[in-house]
């Protein structure tokens, strides 16, 4: 059978899809034949409504004319809808061929141009002219009407042979190149970051919509916002503090905002999102909580000594927010990931502000990321405003983590690819994520979207990274860096990538196991895959977890 192209055209006029139907009965298995061709070029746009490519005989570029078609000593005329139109069928087809035949020629892999002879002809399926009429510009042998339609193939070999005018028809590697060529080079492959963009743009789009709520709390200064995972928390508090920075003319004054979190991760993301404002809409302080204290004098400490952070620190911290001069302190405070701090740091966050009863206070929480072992509440009264709906992960993801959430949340974030489970062994578990890495890249994700995440020990290269860049480096090259992130659900919260590969590397026997599983789950905004013990994700997320993960 001949080669279609397409296989199911769509037809404007059933002429032309007669003529089709003929053509795709008589034409051989070696030939092609091609309907609704388009082509545009700086001059016009073009179509010719059939083209066949025959392999050793020649090419024939077809204008098919239904409906009653004559010609007389003014030129070529068509009866459409009852009313007599002038056309040029002739001036139509050598044009559309041209063209045609120059897109092709232009084609680099063609080593000589336009050696290869295209002919041309006028098919009226339903008019009929005499056996020797003819035009200069048409001859019979190119006018196939009516009565030619039973002997319409044979008529076309001659038509592809007359037209030679000493050129070369194309050969069989010809008449490929020339339907590879017409095929244009737009074709791609499914490109899962597209996909991801997309989700991206219209996950942004329901943040900033949500965004609305800070006009309810326009007249409140202690606000409590509690959300989960991909609720949209830190877009929120982003969004406050500029609003809060500027102020609003005639509503209420610009303030001095300072706005703070626990991790460094987290920090640098705040800091790389303000320093794209004017700079009047910028905090007057971002950063973590112990970087709050640095700017009066606090003094760094080793990360490996608990009690510096949990009591000599805030302790210090404290008294030197209390000794500031009025200019120094802030009119605001807004906390993210407010679960993180412990009861002793929220002594210095109220005493850095101008009135510790009044001035304003924003904190968002999500009690279920508390994974580290402190259970601070600020020591004042706080208005709660709940955030119910995912807006960042995809639905697949959101049903598999959602089991973890204290509440009942609700997806909004879109379809996506299934999660992936990957079982085995806490000791196999870390070669087993990489190569799971490996295979979203060869599936088509870029590296940069890509993290992957431990629960127990720290992959080996995001120790090296750590080394090589300082703690601060290694965070800035989560958004700065063209490869793979790697890190740890400690460092994670508020973060998040694409697509991550969640290493479970321990046997979930730590504290607050279960809120490790839900940091880690949640961080995937489009693709996860957990790599893990089954057993350890039935006890540690419960059997609703494990069934979305297919665990059976």
């Amino acid at each position: 059978m001949v080669r279609l192209i397409p296989e199911q055209p769509r037809f404007t006029t059933t002429s032309e899809q007669e003529v089709w139907r003929l053509l795709k009965d008589g034409l051989g298995p070696d030939d092609v034949l091609l309907a609704n061709v388009r082509l545009t070029d700086r001059d016009k746009d073009y179509e010719a409504d059939l083209i066949v490519l025959m392999p050793d005989i020649g090419i024939v570029v077809l204008e098919v004319k239904g409906g009653s078609v004559w010609h007389d000593e003014s030129g070529w005329w068509q009866t459409r809808r009852g009313k007599d139109d002038r056309i040029d069928p002739v001036e139509q087809v050598r044009t559309c061929k041209y063209a045609v035949r120059d897109y092709v020629a232009r084609d680099p892999r063609w080593q000589r141009r336009n050696h290869v002879a295209w002919g041309h002809a006028v098919v009226t399926p339903y008019s009929e002219f005499a056996a020797d009429a003819e035009a200069p510009d048409c001859p019979r042998w190119s006018l196939h009407d009516r009565g030619d339609q039973p002997d319409l193939i044979d008529r076309l070999v001659t038509n592809a042979k007359l037209s030679w005018q000493g050129k070369l028809p194309p050969t069989y590697d010809e008449v490929d190149l020339i339907v590879e060529t017409l095929a244009g080079r737009l074709q791609t492959s499914y490109d899962v970051n597209a996909d991801s963009e997309d989700r991206a743009a219209e996950a942004e789009r329901l943040t900033q919509e949500q965004a609305t709520l800070l006009k309810v709390t326009r007249l409140l200064h202690r606000v409590e916002v509690r959300g989960g995972a991909g609720s949209g928390k830190t877009v929120l508090a982003l969004q406050q503090a500029r609003e809060l920075t500027r102020g609003h003319s005639g509503e209420r004054k610009a303030q001095r905002v300072a706005l703070i979190c626990y991790s460094i991760g987290l920090a640098e993301y705040l800091k790389r999102q303000v320093a794209g404002w004017p700079r009047n809409h910028r905090p007057a302080f971002v950063g973590t909580f112990h970087e709050y204290g640095k700017q009066w004098g606090a003094p760094e400490g080793d990360r490996q000594d608990s009690a510096f952070w949990e009591e000599t620190l805030p302790d210090l911290m404290g008294d030197l927010a209390g000794a500031l001069t009025d200019n120094l302190k802030y009119d605001a405070v807004i906390v993210d990931e407010a679960q993180d701090f412990a009861d002793s740091w929220w002594r210095p966050v109220l005493k850095s502000l101008r009135d510790e009863d009044e001035s304003g206070l924003y904190v968002y929480s999500d009690e279920n990321q508390r994974i580290f072992a402190r259970f601070g509440r600020p020591p004042v009264q706080l208005i709660p405003l709940v955030l119910d709906h995912n807006l960042r992960n995809t639905r697949q993801i959101h049903d598999c983590f959602g089991p973890l959430a204290p509440s009942r949340m609700y997806a909004s974030g879109g379809d996506g690819p299934d999660v992936r489970f990957v079982p085995s062994v806490a000791d196999d578990a870390l070669s087993i994520a990489d190569d799971e890495v490996d295979s979203l890249i060869e599936a088509g994700w870029k590296p940069q979207n890509i993290c992957l995440l431990t629960t127990g020990h720290r992959h080996p290269e995001q120790g090296a990274q750590t080394e090589r860049h300082g703690h601060v480096g290694y965070w800035r090259s989560f958004w700065d860096g063209d490869d793979v992130f790697y890190g740890h659900v400690l460092g994670s919260k508020g973060l998040e990538r694409r697509a991550v590969v969640l290493c479970l590397n321990e046997t979930g026997q730590r504290d607050r196991a279960r809120e490790r599983l839900y940091v880690g789950m949640s961080r995937a905004t489009d693709m996860l895959v957990v790599v893990g013990d089954p057993d350890v994700i039935r006890r540690v997320g419960g059997d609703q977890v494990a069934k979305s993960l297919g665990i059976v």
